[in-house]
């Protein structure tokens, strides 16, 4: 166990970027109450009911259930949100919430963010979730698909408990209030609450945490357990970051080791890596592989998915890996070091594309026509620019990894325009007891 010190830095690192998010407006304490009929799921983590013609999204809820809510938030003409406060006629796959904290025992505005669907069977919680992959799919991709979202293997998680959905966050994030006391934030809010458990932590982080104490001063304690070595407290502050080196962890995937900063962006789940690792490499359609390509690795972080890549197809593997995080990419370079036909370029991606597809000869247009391009956007997907740019280049394949579900279908949606056709799709439930869910697509240029 290590107890340090950092400073506070402005966004994620590793593969996704970006930038703070804006403090939400906090939450209505005073709204009307209102009884809902809960329709269906939405997208976010909410659910969807109506009140006199108007759409209300309403939280902590489950489809099929009526209940009682408070109106939190009525700023919008269209719609309003709301939180459940009584539960009147319960879901049979309504359960005791995992987190006592964020339960509607407790009071909407004090209720722990997080756990969003906590209160929902696990079975239950994975068909919600490809209730709202199926239906973005639908609206924005014009794709009609059956999806179900996977468990991660036992064998690649074993002290996560599958039915519970509990005990595998490896980084846990704790706020730090004006009076030094720590705690998550409430849902939808910035507001810190106390808490007693950290039940969605790895064993080690909730045993770490400092739920009881006191740090005045600081803006968060950051919790991190990689999968070698001890975990760690690491106490964040407004400082800015010092030159010099900086903490580095290592993460095993299966045989093989990655370093990263230790506050470089990784995936939260123990058997998120392996499991995406795994997907991406089936996926990719072995026929259409050409290893002397220009294949390539966008978002490329510390180069997870581009070793991936060259452990399924072979040392002479070409690759290059496209990441704007400097230190990620310094990291990408020596995990990639096994591939003499693998670099690591920094570079944000929509650039690096608009310079290849104004530098590139006859030659390397061809070797991109020819390749297999696998790309792990931020939350807010790859995005128009990127998506142009990769369809003029014309690579043979892409394999798309996903942690948001409306941009993977508008981004599917764009590049079905561009002649590009979804052929394989799969879900995962990498971030139980929330509404996130991980998926991998692989896309074929067909005209």
């Amino acid at each position: 166990m290590a107890q340090t010190r950092r400073p506070r830095r402005g966004s994620r690192t590793g593969t996704r970027g970006g930038t703070p998010r804006p403090a939400p407006k906090p939450p209505s304490t005073d709204g009307p109450i209102v009884t809902l009929e809960v329709e269906r799921v939405a997208h976010g983590g909410v659910f969807v009911a109506h009140h006199e013609g108007r759409v209300v999204f309403v939280a902590d809820a489950i489809p099929g259930e009526r209940v009682v809510a408070r109106v939190v938030d009525r700023s919008k003409d269209r719609f309003w949100r709301a939180e459940t406060v009584e539960v009147l006629e319960a879901s049979p796959d309504r359960r005791p919430h995992i987190w006592a904290e964020a339960s509607v025992e407790r009071a909407p505005e004090r209720r722990a963010g997080g756990a969003e669907f906590g209160h929902i069977a696990t079975g239950r919680q994975r068909a919600l979730k490809a209730e709202v992959l199926v239906d973005a799919l639908a609206r924005f991709g014009g794709v009609e698909r059956d999806v179900v979202v996977e468990p991660v293997p036992v064998e690649l998680a074993p002290d996560v408990d599958l039915v519970a959905g509990t005990g595998w966050r490896t980084r846990v994030r704790l706020h730090v209030a004006g009076d030094g006391s720590v705690g998550p934030y409430a849902a939808r809010s910035h507001t810190v609450v106390p808490v007693a458990s950290v039940p969605l932590a790895v064993p080690a982080l909730a045993e770490l945490a400092p739920l009881d104490q006191r740090f005045a001063g600081a803006r968060a304690i950051d919790l991190v357990a990689p999968s070698v070595g001890d975990a760690a407290l690491v106490v964040v502050d407004d400082e800015r970051m010092p030159r010099g080196p900086r903490p580095t962890i290592v993460e095993r995937v299966g045989d093989r080791d990655f370093t990263l900063d230790r506050d470089g962006f990784w995936q939260v789940h123990p058997g998120a890596a392996a499991t995406l690792t795994t997907a991406v490499q089936e996926l990719i359609d072995g026929e259409g592989f050409d290893p002397r390509a220009a294949n390539h690795d966008l978002y490329g972080g510390v180069g997870l998915l581009a070793a991936a890549v060259g452990d399924r197809f072979g040392d002479a593997v070409r690759i290059t890996s496209v990441e704007s995080d400097s230190r990620a990419t310094e990291h990408a370079g020596a995990n990639l070091a096994d591939w003499v036909g693998a670099r690591a370029v920094t570079a944000r991606v929509d650039r690096y594309l608009d310079e290849l597809a104004a530098s590139a000869g006859r030659a390397e247009l061809t070797r991109l026509g020819d390749a297999t391009v696998v790309l792990d956007p931020p939350r807010s997907g790859a995005g128009r620019a990127v998506v142009d740019r990769l369809a003029e280049l014309r690579p043979r394949q892409l394999v798309y990894v996903a942690c948001d579900p409306v941009a993977l279908a508008r981004d599917v949606g764009m590049l079905r325009a561009h002649g590009y056709e979804l052929e394989a799709l799969r879900a995962f439930d990498l971030f139980p007891n929330t509404h996130h869910v991980e998926a991998v697509a692989r896309l074929r240029a067909i005209v």
